[in-house]
């Protein structure tokens, strides 16, 4: 009888014990930056399709996530759209430094409502953002944090025009709350990642900020310390062939692939 008994039990263990432990390893959380929404949701479904294995992603600025991830957020994954935020969890030690990759590069684009009269609005030295926007707003990402605005704010500094059209800035907490704003022209213009401008309809681009005017727009990709052993395949995926096609078909230019066997 007691034989039996602990027969019973072990059995009622793998039948309702195994499910949930499998389930719980057949699942990755992805903390990435909101401008790679459409791209990682299209891949993550090619990669549960081939796999089994479930993406569940959280997108916002690459300084809300990694911030979250240092204060115990369960994430497998980071992606961050600068350099210098994946250093800040390299350095809080809540990123493997050794699974980092340099992944993706993208490009710093003006837009307006699609409904906009501004066309081809020529970019450089000298430009002068806060006249072009008249008596409207302008909006990026907040300037102190998130990475398209800083990288807004360095072009627009470099280029001579930030001290005037600073006022006139309405800052969002993400690139696609700006994109946001201007599809609801709520804003007259804003500064996004090409990326970002070619996935909304209701946003026109134009004009592009000279690549010299902003530091190199990269987001690196790399598991975080609490990873599961899963995260290493999801990795390897992001730089395979499947991936860089997605990526290119939204504007993305791919700085990593996967190494040769």
């Amino acid at each position: 009888m007691f034989k039996r008994l602990v027969t019973l039990i072990a059995l009622a263990f793998v039948l309702t014990g195994s499910p949930r432990v499998a389930a719980a390893q057949d699942t990755l959380t992805v903390f990435a930056a909101a401008s790679m929404k459409n791209a990682l949701d299209d891949i993550s479904a090619v990669y549960t399709k081939q796999t089994g294995v479930k993406v569940v992603a959280s997108y916002a600025a690459s300084s809300t996530l990694i911030k979250q991830i240092e204060q115990g957020a369960p994430a497998d994954v980071f992606t961050s759209a600068d350099l210098a935020w994946m250093d800040y969890g390299v350095e809080k030690k809540v990123i493997k430094a050794d699974t980092r990759v340099n992944l993706l590069g993208n490009r710093l684009v003006l837009i307006a409502p699609a409904d906009s009269m501004l066309s081809n609005v020529a970019i450089g030295p000298g430009f002068d953002l806060a006249k072009l926007a008249g008596d409207g707003r302008i909006t990026t990402g907040d300037v102190q944090a998130v990475p398209v605005g800083k990288y807004a704010k360095a072009a627009l500094e470099k280029l001579g025009a930030w001290q005037t059209a600073a006022p006139k800035f309405a800052m969002a907490e993400s690139v696609r709350g700006a994109l946001a704003l201007v599809a609801r022209s709520e804003a007259v213009l804003g500064i996004v990642y090409e990326t970002d401008a070619k996935v909304e309809p209701k946003v026109k681009i134009v004009g592009t900020f000279p690549q010299d005017s902003y530091p190199p727009v990269v987001y690196p990709v790399a598991a975080t310390t609490t990873a599961k052993p899963g995260a290493a395949a999801y990795l390897a995926f992001l730089r395979g062939k499947e991936a860089k096609a997605i990526f290119e078909k939204y504007g993305f230019s791919v700085l990593a692939s996967a190494k040769a066997s």
